[in-house]
């Protein structure tokens, strides 16, 4: 409710005038409309929409919700859709925002539902076949099918094109990857290259097909969170890195906290009691539907328990810090009430065993008094069993009276040897009801008088203490809010002490944030390659607001520049490129609120981190490799701004050299053309020597060169490292040399020097093994059979 009332009213809200309201006609017929097609599904969300006024189409890669589609609700609050598009087999958690948007009176969209199959995978991949290739990429399911359903609405409605010929079809002239404000921009490649997510199969052979474990990454090394909850949230925030001040003071704020040794004992703590929070919306949509287990009240207590010792724990740190006051405001009293409910009605020690709800005693008189017949009924029975033998045939040695749920009490006597068939069975003044287990029983007289005196006593108590047990999950439902907000609370709590404990152990420390323009480092380290390398260099990096925005890195095959992109150090005027760079890794740590490795840093706001230094798989997705790097490069230049961080890594290598060297050099120009506030932050890793060597840069002050220039790329050096023959490296560096000097480049079959000797010396000693004085001697057939064919063939293999 609280992500659907942000969109109402107040100050201005968004407010669609229609046709005849209020006496208020349209000025123009054909007004700008907004479609905007959404699917929510399994906890994310993919969606799209079309902007008639520019003919844009606007996609928003699948992306994780909460329950309450609070992602959803700021989209449509800033893009103000006028329809709203979605499934008619939808989620819950999607018809009850519809319901509420529905009942805001301040904005009222229209909304349009399509059958299921309209929102199929396979059938939003055909309909977006008539979109040029690689506008959309294929790796957001949910987006697709998004997309493919607005394409069939625009198809149907012909927007923009109404008067047109059917046949002409409506017009979609750019297509834009949608963020939210306030969101840093960061694709799947730039999280894939440094490394932020690192899926890997499951180590355990049982659990190789229940799915996939985080691997070493920055998410991995940072989630020290104690609940799924807070674990979920964290990955949220790497989803969704903020430009939002504001929120990002308040994370650094309890991290500053927690990471101080003094209060250690605060953190184990509230730690150890979030170790208790359980998955609270499954509860309460468990006791909705009435399908509450004894296990369900079990967590539901331990995390409403949790949940109070927290606050109370919380209650006695500095309410200055913002998330501490909201804990202790937040958490109300309604968790205590709520546990004590609990805790006076439901008897965990007889409900485990006998897997079903039972109530304490004293909690409802009329079942304690049915108990208590129950509790006796033993003895009771013994003494009626008793008198009904002596009624009884005296062939009958005993007999007693037992009591089944649903069927009341029953005479039950042993089966003797004479009843063989069932007309045997039949007792006078008895009713015979069954034969189980060589024992007969019947209804007697008495025991019809026992039904009618205490009837069934089982099911009643059962009924009974089921009606209290939903008068007490309405008592809990009504306080649902409440248990909602431990949720939003404790998650938060729960990431924030997460990253205290990473900073703790690892040594980061916390930077200064603000909104100015410029990025500077101060012996920064990678956190992923510190874990893994004995020895790690630290270094530095300066990025003004107004010179030195962009950085081209030239080196020797090997020597780290790729790696610099995520460090280097300068040292004695020259770039000498020692292990991975965090300057991405600490950007984008920074933008989460998290401590970062460095010495200090100082950090401006961004909003986009963009790369182009991994070519993704392209099978898939049926492109070549280099129109794959093609488009993250476009990506990079078209959504790039003043406040992105651009890595490149040997972009135009996938083409010839020439047109490679053109394309990187058109494109770093591109940006030094650019006005000074629009020039991004460009660190660029290169072999192309000649990119400098050639000055294909125009000079400007936002370049940043330094001397060192490398002169050679040192590939056979690193070819003999790499273990390849020392003959073929050889012939490598031959070559190599020809074409620099303008040889030419002779071919060679001979597979090596010795094997061309021994033929030599083959040649050579048969011919000294002629006899010239032999007058049988044919020597001119010698000459022309044996010696001249093998000095051709060796000169030709020359």
């Amino acid at each position: 409710m609280a992500a659907i009332e942000s969109l109402r009213g107040g100050g201005g809200g968004f407010i669609f005038g229609q046709p005849g309201i209020d006496g208020v006609e349209e000025e123009e017929e054909d007004s700008p409309a907004i479609l905007l097609s959404v699917v929510a599904q399994h906890g994310q969300i993919g969606l799209c929409f079309f902007d008639s006024k520019d003919s844009t189409l606007n996609y928003m890669r699948d992306t994780p919700d909460d329950h309450e589609l609070h992602l959803l609700a700021r989209v449509i609050q800033e893009v103000s859709p006028h329809v709203i598009i979605t499934s008619a087999k939808q989620e819950r958690c999607m018809t009850r925002f519809l319901q509420q948007l529905g009942s805001n009176p301040d904005y009222k969209p229209e909304v349009v539902t399509y059958p299921y199959v309209d929102f199929g995978l396979e059938v939003g991949k055909e309909r977006q076949n008539v979109l040029p290739s690689s506008c959309i990429s294929f790796d957001s399911p949910l987006m697709l099918r998004a997309v493919g359903a607005l394409l069939k609405c625009l198809d149907r409605r012909r927007v923009g094109v109404e008067l047109e010929d059917s046949s002409v079809g409506v017009p979609i002239l750019q297509f834009n990857a949608y963020t939210l404000k306030g969101v840093v921009c960061i694709d799947r490649d730039t999280y894939s290259v440094l490394q932020i997510f690192k899926s890997e199969l499951h180590p355990s052979v049982y659990k190789l097909h229940s799915g996939e474990k985080e691997g070493l990454s920055l998410y991995g090394i940072l989630n020290r969170c104690r609940c799924k909850f807070g674990s979920k949230l964290l990955r949220q925030w790497f989803m969704r890195p903020t430009q939002d001040l504001a929120v990002l003071q308040r994370r650094q704020e309890v991290i500053r906290f927690f990471t101080s040794p003094r209060n250690s004992d605060a953190l184990n703590t509230l730690q150890s009691s979030l170790r208790n929070i359980r998955n609270i919306p499954t509860l309460l949509r468990r006791m909705s539907l009435s399908h509450t287990k004894v296990t369900d009240w079990q967590c539901l207590y331990k995390t409403v328990y949790n949940a109070v010792c927290i606050r109370d724990t919380v209650r006695h740190l500095p309410q200055s810090i913002h998330l501490f006051r909201d804990i202790s405001e937040g958490l109300s009293d309604d968790l205590h009430h709520i546990a004590t409910l609990i805790s006076r009605v439901v008897d965990f020690e007889t409900s485990i065993p006998e897997n079903r709800f039972t109530i304490k005693p004293d909690v409802d008189p009329a079942i304690d008094v049915k108990k208590r017949r129950m509790m006796g009924l033993s003895d009771f029975l013994t003494d009626v069993a008793r008198r009904e033998l002596e009624h009884l045939d005296a062939r009958i040695p005993s007999c007693c009276v037992i009591y089944i749920p649903l069927i009341g009490f029953l005479l039950s006597v042993p089966r003797l040897p004479s009843m063989a068939e069932k007309e045997d069975f039949e007792i006078e003044g008895l009713d015979f009801m069954f034969l189980s287990e060589d024992r007969l029983h019947y209804r007697s007289q008495k025991t019809k008088e026992l039904d009618d005196l205490l009837g069934d006593l089982h099911c009643d108590i059962r009924d009974m203490e089921t009606a209290v047990m939903t008068q007490l999950q309405n008592a809990v439902l009504e306080r649902s809010a409440s248990l909602y907000k431990v949720l939003d609370l404790t998650a938060e709590l729960d990431c924030l002490m997460a990253l205290s404990s990473a900073s703790q152990e690892y040594g980061y420390t916390s930077p200064k944030l603000s909104s100015h323009r410029k990025i500077s480092i101060t012996q920064g380290r990678h956190p992923l390659l510190e874990l893994c390398s004995p020895v790690f260099v630290a270094n530095s990096f300066q990025s003004s607001e107004s010179h030195s925005r962009v950085k081209v890195i030239t080196g020797p095959n090997s020597s780290g520049k790729s790696i610099y992109l995520k460090h280097a150090e300068l040292c004695s005027g020259k770039w000498l490129v020692r292990n991975q760079s965090p300057v991405g890794l600490i950007v984008f740590m920074a933008l989460i609120g998290s401590d970062v490795p460095a010495k200090e840093a100082d950090i401006g706001l961004l909003d986009g981190i963009f790369t182009r230094m991994q070519s993704r798989e392209s099978v898939s997705v049926g492109l070549s490799t280099f129109m794959i790097d093609l488009n993250q490069m476009a990506h990079a230049i078209n959504s790039s701004s003043g406040n992105s961080l651009v890595l490149i890594d040997e972009f135009g290598k996938g083409t010839n050299t020439v047109d490679g060297l053109s394309l990187l050099a058109a494109s770093i120009s591109h940006w030094l053309r650019k006005p000074q506030g629009e020039v991004p932050h460009v660190l660029l890793a290169t072999n192309f020597h000649s990119l400098l060597q050639l000055g294909l840069l125009p000079s400007s002050g936002l370049l940043s060169l330094l001397e060192g220039i490398c002169q050679s790329s040192y590939a056979a050096n690193i070819a003999k490292l790499a273990g390849l023959p020392a003959s073929l490296v050889q012939r490598g560096v031959e070559v190599s040399e020809m074409y620099r000097t303008g040889r030419v480049i002779k071919r060679i079959d001979k597979a090596s020097s010795d094997e061309q000797a021994d033929r030599c010396r083959t040649v050579v000693e048969a011919f000294l093994s002629l006899d010239l004085e032999d007058r049988d001697l044919d020597l001119q057939h010698f000459m022309k059979e044996d010696l001249l064919p093998s000095a051709g063939d060796l000169l030709n293999r020359s």
